[in-house]
């Protein structure tokens, strides 16, 4: 899960143009998975383009002040969807909560187990002894487990330490070995360009199933704006990928506070991981990660298909 900073409360409305707005735009709340960021880009390049506009959607984006409130806002209604990751769907449908996967925003893994080429480790098998840094415990911890599984390793040949987020300077001051959590995107960037030399492992190379890492969640699959907003959502990504210096220009000129070395090198890093087509659902992903999750003991239900994501007809 993405939380790295302190987070800001405050919201940022991607809209129609005033004259839309006023007439017949249609209001749509969408409470992001934490602070604005690069991950986001598809949303401001859909109101940058006009496709919100077109779509005769109001946009509002909300940063959350708790990031894990966003889910259970949308189930009480207060909220047309949230973002969240594909592991988190399966733990609120477990509980209970009235949600499912109607969309998504970047359809393949961020996740990483990274450690420095400095500490000695250079393959999964170099851990055995070490110290791993974690943040949460449970589907990070399953995580971590099953790639050691395919070195020959298990959690009883490492030891844990919950770093609380804190992965980079977990890293760097040698508290631990290696964390899990770093995203390809943002933190081993970011060790980089500090100088140092990031080992980086990709779970989905060391047996753990392919998730898609930021999604939609919503309510109720009928809801009346979310076609327009999927397809709008589509533009967006298109016109990032057509102009991504100009989508870049305008997206610092909201966010000035983004406009540093590292926000920036994200921002070209992530393109390739948006999805193209936001509505589109790879049943069988979801239905290989729900069993992955039930055979690690972190859902106790075995749910159909439909009760954690529906594709939606844009």
């Amino acid at each position: 899960m993405l939380r790295r900073r302190f987070i800001s409360s405050a919201a940022a409305t991607l809209a129609a143009p005033a004259l839309a707005r006023a007439g017949t735009a249609q209001k749509f709340t969408l409470i992001l998975d934490w602070f604005i960021n690069p991950d986001h880009a598809p949303l401001f390049a859909a109101k940058y383009c006009g496709a919100f506009a077109r779509a005769g959607l109001d946009v509002k984006l909300i940063a959350p002040t708790d990031p894990d409130l966003p889910p259970r806002l949308v189930a009480a209604g207060q909220a047309d969807a949230c973002l969240s990751y594909q592991p988190q769907l399966y733990l609120l449908v477990d509980q209970g909560l009235p949600v499912r996967r109607t969309g998504t925003l970047i359809n393949k893994p961020l996740n990483t187990l990274t450690a420095l080429k400095e500490s000695g480790v250079t393959k999964l098998a170099d851990l055995k002894g070490r110290k791993i840094g974690y943040s949460v415990a449970g589907v990070e911890t399953v995580l971590i487990g099953t790639m050691l599984k395919s070195a020959g390793l298990t959690l009883a040949d490492v030891t844990l330490v919950n770093v609380n987020f804190n992965l980079v300077t977990a890293l760097q001051s040698r508290e631990v070995d290696a964390v899990i959590g770093t995203y390809r995107t943002y933190e081993d960037i970011q060790l980089q360009q500090a100088g140092l030399n990031p080992v980086i492992f990709a779970p989905e190379d060391y047996g753990v199933p392919m998730a898609d890492e930021l999604i939609l969640l919503s309510r109720e699959a009928g809801l009346k704006a979310l076609a327009g907003f999927l397809a709008a959502l589509r533009e967006g990504v298109a016109a990032l990928e057509a102009a991504p210096e100009k989508m870049l220009a305008l997206f610092l000129k909201d966010n000035p506070s983004l406009n540093d070395k590292l926000d920036i090198a994200s921002w070209h890093a992530l393109p390739p991981y948006f999805a193209r087509d936001p509505a589109a659902l790879d049943t069988a992903r979801y239905t290989k990660y729900r069993d992955f999750m039930r055979a690690a003991g972190l859902i106790k239900q075995n749910l159909p298909l439909e009760s954690y994501a529906v594709q939606i007809a844009t």
